[in-house]
């Protein structure tokens, strides 16, 4: 079932999005995260995604503890990212009720961490995260450029374990301009396991542009945050396809 997933990026103990993951460049800040991931989830979402900026871009989960929070009030599945690097890192999410850790800057530079994880704690708790911008991959809170293709470390982390794929497109996050899906339809070829797309999408054309290219799901911040539509018009449109 393809599924409709909002975002909650966390930053400095509040829920932001960012244009194309800069820090200085954010379009939305709202306090209180926690009663954020509430009214999605009242309203329907059945995931969540959660990521840390802070811990994506210095290192440091800054925000742990608003996740932790999350966790306990939201009764939804619930993925979680930035600066996830380390086997303690993942067995502390997965122990507070995280359903899905999201690996990326350490998966890329440790490719042997993802079939760790997936031996220790199953390969459904693991999901690498590939985020694109030219097509090659871009870690470290997006910040370094890996000169790797999606595609191809797609199909290597399949085979070490990992249970799904979030990809995102960098070239169109934040930036509410429309997405395309050549990229997330040949990923989808590529791999047996699920691909979760992120990343520009605008209009509820957009979300059944990505469920037509064979996508899992799809990750929707900004245009949620900016009333572009609502969670239930996306969930519905999700459906309908």
């Amino acid at each position: 079932m393809f599924e409709v997933i909002p975002a909650v990026d966390l930053k400095g103990g509040r829920c932001v999005q960012l244009v194309q993951g800069k820090p200085e460049n954010e379009i939305v800040s709202l306090p209180d995260p926690v009663s954020i991931a509430r009214d999605w989830v009242s309203r329907g979402a059945k995931t969540l995604h959660l990521i840390d900026l802070d811990g994506a871009i210095g290192g440091t989960r800054a925000n742990a503890g608003i996740v932790r929070e999350i966790c306990k009030e939201c009764d939804s599945e619930i993925q979680v990212g930035g600066g996830v690097r380390s086997v303690d890192d993942v067995e502390s999410l997965l122990e507070i009720g995280v359903d899905r850790a999201i690996v990326s800057t350490a998966a890329l530079q440790n490719p042997e961490f993802v079939s760790e994880l997936s031996d220790q704690f199953g390969g459904e708790h693991v999901m690498v995260a590939l985020d694109s911008a030219g097509g090659e991959v871009i870690i470290e809170g997006w910040t370094r450029r890996s000169g790797l293709k999606p595609v191809d470390l797609a199909r290597k982390f399949e085979k070490l374990g990992a249970g799904s794929v979030l990809f995102t497109d960098i070239d169109k996050e934040g930036l509410l301009g429309g997405i395309s899906t050549e990229q997330t339809a040949e990923l989808v070829r590529s791999v047996r396991i699920p691909v979760i797309a992120s990343g520009g999408i605008t209009t509820l054309s957009d979300i059944a542009a990505v469920r037509k290219a064979g996508a899992a799901g799809v990750v929707i911040g900004s245009a949620l945050y900016t009333g572009r539509f609502t969670l239930e018009a996306a969930m519905a449109d999700g459906d309908s396809g």
